[in-house]
């Protein structure tokens, strides 16, 4: 078990690796030491290699409320103090996305500015009924970080996005279900049950698929028909050479369920 005094832990369940945004007297804001405290856990994960689904979550009243404000002005600087918050967090997710791990973000009371961005990079989404999204950055007059301008208007479409972006008024649950922000709302006490059950679900699966199946639907937008099909060729000839695609064929001609390994 992680130490508690720490502000972003990392356990693990099974197969699944749990990330906690842990500052929750200030609803999980993202400092310097807690951005770089982030970067390490998730270099673990990638290190270690030992777990099959990654589940992110708030500790306390909600899962995050952004970027420490705080300390934007720490210094007098923000050139110099806002980059050791957001740089540390950039890495991460880069290194996130090219893991083949899926990720299921747990979402409760505050999602807001990079609490939205950190949202939106997980692969599925989670939602308790009392959680309250906003895009939160147009209202200190700056702009969105953490990959919110890349996924946004990939989830929701350019139009509805910038609505989101620019006029960043504050939304709930029900409506982040409607756009596709998040795959499910629950009751506020089942949340985190069911993120758990979720990532435990996809940590049972073909692990090495999985990645291949996350990267193929992020670059589609960026190919062509043409290239997309090469990709797709690529992908599939690199998963049939693994074990799982063995047992998966296996166990659909046994007519029993496939017991993948991540292999």
């Amino acid at each position: 078990m992680s130490d508690h005094a720490e502000t972003v832990l990392l356990e693990r369940d099974g197969g699944v690796a749990v990330l906690t945004l842990n500052r929750p007297a200030v609803l999980n804001a993202l400092d310097a030491p807690m951005a770089e405290l982030f970067l390490a856990r998730v270099k673990d994960i990638a290190a270690r290699g030992d777990s099959r689904a990654i589940l992110l979550k708030g500790a306390g009243k909600g899962f995050c409320a952004g970027g420490d404000v705080s300390q934007f002005l720490a210094g007098g600087d923000p050139a110099v103090t806002i980059p050791a918050i957001m740089e540390p967090l950039h890495e991460a997710l880069l290194l996130l996305d090219r893991l083949p791990q899926p990720s299921v973000a747990c979402l409760h009371g505050a999602v807001a500015g990079g609490g939205f961005s950190l949202a939106l990079g997980c692969d599925l989404a989670v939602a308790a009924e009392n959680a309250r999204f906003a895009m939160a950055y147009s209202r200190l007059g700056t702009t969105p970080d953490l990959g919110g301008s890349f996924r946004l208007s990939r989830l929701v479409g350019l139009r509805k996005a910038k609505e989101i972006a620019l006029l960043a008024e504050p939304f709930d649950a029900a409506e982040a279900l409607r756009l596709g922000l998040v795959n499910r709302v629950v009751p506020n006490e089942q949340a985190e049950a069911e993120a758990l059950a979720l990532a435990r679900r996809l940590a049972e699966g073909p692990t090495q698929a999985y990645g291949r199946v996350r990267h193929l639907l992020t670059e589609a937008a960026g190919h062509d028909l043409a290239a997309h099909l090469a990709a797709e060729e690529r992908a599939f000839a690199e998963s049939t050479a693994t074990a799982d695609f063995r047992e998966g064929v296996a166990a659909f001609l046994e007519k029993r369920p496939a017991r993948f390994g991540g292999e």
